[in-house]
């Protein structure tokens, strides 16, 4: 009954038992096996073009890493103030980029919209400045909102409009892909995202992510910076075993949308509750939700996991649906918050 976040969990059967499978026999080092090159096809065929991948272990790299490979030391990036790279990455994006200065801007539901990018741009060319260099989005946002691929695009134009690189945080990419039911591509390179930090982490995996480029261009030194970082596996074979189970047979899909079914249904059965608030839209599988105090103090009595957004005093809660999240505990959050602050 934890609803705390989709990092509580534990394998997949299917990667679990993919890893269990690479640990037969011996591979290639460094991610010259033979399971790392079948990764990148899948994620080439997932995108429908060539594509520079690179598995790494945690988001935090894959965020700060695929960043100062964009963006110079005297670089700005411009993000969203309750962005994961603004707020809980402990200045990873600045001390890779060399000191690179992140931009928070505001945004309704977690997202930029272009206008409020451009308002705060400052002149390109101006030696006291630090220079712009990438628009960083988050897909699914810090608030669980998804950007349409509309809105990536228009962001994506900016970019390419002003010079800067566009970089998406996926660290929910399968849970955004699930809920928009559109091509992975239609999202990221053809709406102008030039690098992708893709999750799997916390959709079922053990510790796996991947810094993907649609521009090859960008990747020409990543090797570089991925060693630097730490994060070139002398058995890399472990990580890609994860993505490729990941990525095979659809798993990173059906595993997002049965998350993403078990957010909808809590953010349904809670929005009936008296004095209940959603305060986003429940767009993947996080539920931020508002309810009485004798309502939360009750979920907490019963055992459930959550955070309260906002601190410990907050009435906003956080519920996070994750790949083996049931239904069934989501049906008994909603009875006993209902019994405790009565029907809407």
């Amino acid at each position: 009954m934890n609803f705390r976040s989709d990092n509580v969990t534990g394998i997949a059967p299917e990667i679990l038992a993919a890893i269990a499978a690479a640990n037969t026999g011996d591979a290639p080092s460094y991610g010259a096996d033979p399971i790392t090159a079948r990764v990148t096809r899948r994620f080439a065929e997932i995108f429908e073009r060539e594509v520079a991948a690179f598995p790494l272990a945690t988001g935090t790299a894959a965020n700060a890493l695929a960043l100062a490979a964009v963006t110079p030391p005297w670089g700005a990036v411009y993000c969203h103030e309750e962005s994961h790279v603004q707020t809980d990455e402990c200045g990873a994006p600045e001390f890779y980029a060399g000191g690179a200065k992140l931009i928070g801007l505001p945004g309704a539901d977690g997202k930029l919209v272009p206008a409020a990018v451009e308002a705060q741009m400052i002149e390109q060319g101006v030696v006291h400045h630090a220079q712009p260099a990438a628009i960083s989005i988050s897909q699914a946002t810090e608030a669980g909102t998804l950007y349409t691929p509309a809105e990536v695009a228009a962001l994506g134009a900016l970019a390419r409009r002003r010079g800067l690189a566009l970089h998406m945080d996926g660290a929910r990419f399968a849970n955004a892909v699930a809920a928009l039911g559109c091509p992975p591509a239609e999202i990221t390179w053809r709406a102008g995202v030039d690098v992708l930090s893709l999750g799997a982490t916390k959709n079922g995996a053990l510790a796996a992510e991947a810094v993907i480029f649609f521009d090859l261009g960008r990747a020409a030194d990543f090797a570089y910076r991925r060693k630097r970082g730490g994060h070139l596996f002398s058995k890399m074979r472990f990580l890609s075993a994860q993505l490729d189970a990941y990525l095979a047979d659809g798993l990173w899909l059906s595993n997002a949308t049965h998350a993403n079914r078990v957010a909808a249904r809590l953010a349904e059965g809670l929005a009936q509750i008296a004095g209940a608030h959603l305060r986003y839209p429940t767009q993947a599988n996080e539920v931020f939700v508002e309810l009485p105090e004798r309502a939360i103090r009750a979920l907490a009595e019963a055992g459930f996991g959550f955070y309260r957004w906002g601190g410990e005093s907050s009435p906003c809660l956080r519920l996070v649906a994750a790949f083996d999240s049931r239904l069934d505990d989501a049906e008994a959050l909603i009875a006993v918050a209902r019994r405790h602050a009565g029907p809407r």
